[in-house]
């Protein structure tokens, strides 16, 4: 069942209180969008309604870690990241327990506009030595990388989307830590591959349908989803590299410091012999519904498509 990834953590960390008396919930004035509400209506002594002053909230959710509790601070991914020296020394540099949540990530949350839309969040946070990035592309990713965040002892910013995400993983699937999971492959393997689609959050979906559609045309593409941002796991990107024609990058962020720049790194660092086509936001985007803000912006299917497939010798 479609979801959205911020849904679904808020059903997660309801679900994880039961259990873990040390989870606190901080918000700024946004429970019912970042869906936090549940946990407010159920545990209220457990949380803080901070109001409209994401700075002070990540001041006090770092003293409630260094008392020892677990806080996840929630906010819009624009708004966090707009109090980014704050982060720097309170939770970064201090490798706090701090748990950061950014939702309404991306051009995915539509007729906002630009002020609400999160596009250099992940570069910013991937900067930050100390902090983990993660982006889950549907529910049973987002359920599993929540319980493995409130597991980890540091600082974890985790981007999550407006928009409902259709299911990639079923129930029997294993989330593993900066792990690039492969979520599409054709049926008949090649021996080389037209390209390795390496996509994150949003647009994982376009891109399996863009692969869906190329096969049917006799080209085999494959569809990788990397949920984690930072770290980042170079090493499939090597051997990605080695039986593909190109990768192609697909991020609802922009295109610099995101998980293009993350492959671009990752590629060149290993000698990786092969071209990165990066499809991404590279200015600021209108105000629109979701599906006609990726359609200008080359984030739908066809769009991906067309990269896997420009410019072959």
């Amino acid at each position: 069942m479609a979801k959205a990834t911020r849904e679904s953590f808020g059903e997660t960390i309801l679900e994880a209180a039961a259990d873990n008396p040390r989870l606190v919930v901080l918000d700024a004035d946004l429970s019912k969008s970042t869906m936090t509400q549940a946990f407010m209506k159920k545990y209220p002594a457990r949380h803080l309604e901070l109001g409209i002053a994401e700075q002070n909230m990540i001041g006090v959710a770092a003293g409630l870690a260094l008392s020892g509790k677990v806080p996840v601070l929630a906010s819009f991914a624009c708004f966090l990241i707009g109090r980014l020296e704050n982060i720097r020394i309170s939770a970064a540099y201090n490798k706090t327990n701090m748990k950061l949540v950014g939702t309404h990530a991306g051009i995915g949350i539509g007729e906002d506009g630009t002020s609400q839309m999160g596009l250099e969040d992940m570069a910013a946070m991937r900067a930050l030595p100390n902090m983990v990035v993660l982006q889950p592309a549907d529910h049973e990713e987002t359920r599993q990388a929540v319980y493995w965040m409130l597991a980890h002892e540091g600082p974890v910013y985790l981007r999550l989307t407006r928009q409902k995400m259709a299911d990639l993983h079923g129930p029997d699937y294993k989330w593993g830590f900066n792990k690039i999971d492969v979520v599409f492959e054709p049926a008949k393997k090649p021996a080389k591959y037209l390209a390795t689609i390496v996509a994150s959050g949003g647009p994982v979906p376009h891109a399996v349908s863009a692969a869906k559609e190329l096969e049917k045309k006799g080209f085999a593409v494959r569809v990788a989803n990397a949920s984690t941002l930072s770290p980042f796991d170079g090493e499939a990107v090597a051997r990605f590299a080695k039986d593909s024609q190109r990768l192609v990058t697909v991020e609802d962020h922009n295109v610099n410091g995101g998980l293009g720049s993350a492959v671009c790194e990752a590629a060149c660092e290993r000698g990786a012999p092969v071209p990165v086509v990066r499809l991404g936001l590279r200015e600021f985007a209108e105000s629109a519904t979701p599906e006609e803000l990726y359609e200008k912006y080359g984030l739908t299917a066809a769009a991906v498509a067309e990269a896997c497939l420009k410019n072959l010798g």
